[in-house]
């Protein structure tokens, strides 16, 4: 039912609407909200002074609306911010008018209690659009369409002479039910500082739906794109040479050519000969894919000068017979030895009888936790398995990349 008093104050109110919706709960604890006059609906921008995302609402047009309606509106605000379409997506040289729609589509295949009049695939003159599309392959239907539209313009104006029309793409679509103005308005390091900021909230709005296991109506697919956007992206590549770096130890020798800075031409020098000795010990089990395998070694192609790596297959014991020393300078082609199952224990073992400074994994991970190593470790393997372990460690588990790979 329609609230009955025409003064609907949403901050009074919000926590009530979103009690059955955890994940927006916790997110709109987090993003304030502003009654004005100055837009007809309501809409997310930045505000330029606080450089943080913020709602602005009309209390005249929440007056109109029931409980449903109200709390699927603020879903669809929320949902501009979480897929970020206030700042960050809008592809170059796009129409405005036709990216909103773009956008409000997107979020609208979400949504079943929205106000009349909004723009909803499936439905009016998006009838033939299917649900569930991202913003940028609605936009490609919207352009598609546009394009239609102006060569059927053409013809009619070639028989009529008529010289009307938009020419935006939007004949006969109804106006958005909310405001996107003000989405472009900030300068740049005010939306870079609003960013950091609302993904911060984000993650911690995620971190309690899941915590309670309970995301209201957010679906897998949105929970998954959520959790992807509060993921931090490392550089699998930087990681491997770093790691490769901080291995270094240096071995120090006399030396007549070296002046000795404390007791010049009394006592020879010392000289440090810095070279990593890296065990990589690699899985030879099939869900190791020969994608990543070859993406490692390429890049092992390139720290090759670094260090000198000692290459270990392994599935249930380590293939001794296999093993090669790749030293520095050399460039090498990956190859499959083995194909047993995995057991951890057995390349680790080998590398703590042998003197290395550092050991990285190559695996699917899908073996029970290993023994202590002597020297530091790394587990390097592909994005699901980084994210489905099946075992816990604090040591560093780096996702060589799909793409990468």
């Amino acid at each position: 039912m329609k609230e009955e008093n025409k003064d609907f104050n949403l901050n009074l109110h919000v926590h009530r609407l979103l009690q059955s919706e955890p994940f927006f709960a916790a997110l709109s604890r987090r993003i304030d909200k502003r009654e004005s006059k100055t837009i007809p609906t309501a809409g997310v921008c930045v505000n330029p002074d606080t450089q943080a995302f913020e709602m602005i609402y009309n209390q005249d047009f929440f007056n109109e609306m029931t409980d449903l309606e109200r709390t699927d509106v603020l879903k669809h605000e929320f949902y501009h911010l979480v897929f970020q379409h206030v700042t960050a997506r809008k592809p170059d040289g796009t129409n405005h008018k036709i990216w909103n729609f773009a956008t409000d589509l997107a979020i609208n295949s979400h949504l079943s209690n929205l106000p009349e009049g909004c723009l909803k695939p499936g439905q009016g003159p998006f009838a033939k659009y299917p649900s569930g599309l991202s913003a940028e392959a609605y936009l490609q239907l919207l352009k598609d369409d546009a394009s239609q539209d102006k060569s059927d313009e053409g013809e009619e104006k070639g028989e009529k002479g008529d010289d009307s029309g938009s020419g935006d793409g939007s004949g006969g679509v109804p106006e958005q039910f909310d405001s996107h103005e003000g989405w472009g308005e900030a300068d740049d390091t005010s939306k870079e500082i609003a960013r950091e900021r609302l993904k911060e909230s984000i993650k911690k709005a995620a971190q309690e739906a899941s915590a309670s296991n309970s995301w209201g109506s957010v679906s897998s697919e949105c929970r998954k794109i959520i959790m992807d956007k509060i993921t931090t992206k490392i550089d699998w590549k930087k990681v491997l040479r770093y790691f490769v770096k901080t291995s270094q130890r240096a071995n120090k020798k006399s030396t007549m050519k070296r002046i000795n800075k404390r007791y010049p031409y009394i006592h020879p020098g010392r000289k440090a000969d810095r070279t990593a000795k890296v065990a990589i010990s690699i899985d030879q089990s099939g869900s190791v894919d020969d994608g990543m395998l070859a993406a490692f070694f390429a890049e092992l192609n390139k720290l090759a000068d670094l260090a000198e790596f000692t290459v270990i297959p392994f599935d249930t014991r380590v293939a001794e017979d296999k093993v090669f020393v790749w030293k520095k300078g050399e460039n090498k082609k990956w190859e499959r030895v083995l194909c047993g199952g995995t057991c951890f224990d057995a390349p680790t073992k080998y590398v703590n009888e042998k003197n290395f400074d550092g050991h990285i994994v190559l695996t699917d991970m899908m073996a029970p936790k290993p023994v202590r190593s002597n020297c530091q470790r790394m587990w390097m393997t592909t994005e699901y398995y980084a994210s489905h372990p099946y075992f816990k460690t604090n040591e560093r588990v780096i996702a060589i990349t799909e793409k990468a790979a």
